[in-house]
């Protein structure tokens, strides 16, 4: 799995330093993305985790905050005043505010920790989610695919039958024609073929179904017996 990612979007470098250098006492490190207020419209990260927003320019307070607000990562501020504070927990009010505070830093790294794991959390399930949809249509194709095997060997039987009446009777066709009919007959086998690779998976996928039922079924037995 990718590597959880920090962005970090601050005018302050020294921000920059503090954040990575307080998260690096952490157990689970992420990968960081830093750009200044200046640099995000321009050079906007394309995923994150989550986000974090340092000290800025109060003019670029809102050029920041507004497309990061758009998405649904979580959003953590670390406001240098009380009246930014106020004023980001007014105007956003998803975004988590932190004010000055001498733990904040502390609070940040073991918030922005649960937010990530979370993050990913959710991510897996999403992904799960897909794999579940994706695995039952293929089972749905597969079953239609069993339930019309008979009438696909009833079409090929007459058109096996057919070809061969045709390839085994003198003179009935031309040296093109009875070419032809080879390729259909050719064709018509290796279809066949297919149609019974379909019969021996289902018979294989039975019997691991039972060996797997019976298994269940004996440690059921040895639990209960415990």
């Amino acid at each position: 799995m990718d590597q959880s990612t920090v962005l970090i979007i601050s005018d302050d470098a020294e921000f920059f330093r503090s954040v990575i250098s307080r998260w690096q006492a952490e157990r689970a490190i992420p990968a960081f993305t830093l750009l200044s207020g200046e640099l995000w419209p321009r050079f906007a990260a394309e995923s994150f985790d989550i986000a974090i927003v340092g000290p800025l320019q109060r003019e670029l307070l809102s050029v920041v905050m507004e497309p990061l607000y758009s998405t649904a990562q979580p959003i953590f501020c670390v406001c240098q005043d009380a009246a930014m504070a106020q004023m980001v927990h007014r105007l956003w009010p998803r975004v988590v505010v932190l004010p000055p505070s001498e733990y904040r830093l502390d609070v940040l790294v073991l918030a922005g920790g649960e937010a990530v794991g979370r993050a990913r959390a959710e991510s897996r399930a999403r992904s799960a989610e897909q794999l579940t949809i994706a695995a039952q249509r293929e089972a749905t194709l597969g079953r239609f695919m069993l339930e019309m095997r008979h009438n696909l060997n009833n079409a090929l039987t007459s058109v096996l039958g057919n070809s061969e009446l045709l390839l085994v009777e003198p003179g009935s066709l031309s040296a093109s024609a009875r070419a032809q009919m080879s390729t259909i007959h050719s064709m018509a086998l290796r279809i066949h073929e297919i149609l019974q690779r379909f019969s021996s998976l289902e018979k294989e996928m039975q019997a691991v179904a039972r060996q797997a039922r019976s298994a269940s079924h004996h440690v059921s037995v040895a639990v209960a017996g415990d």
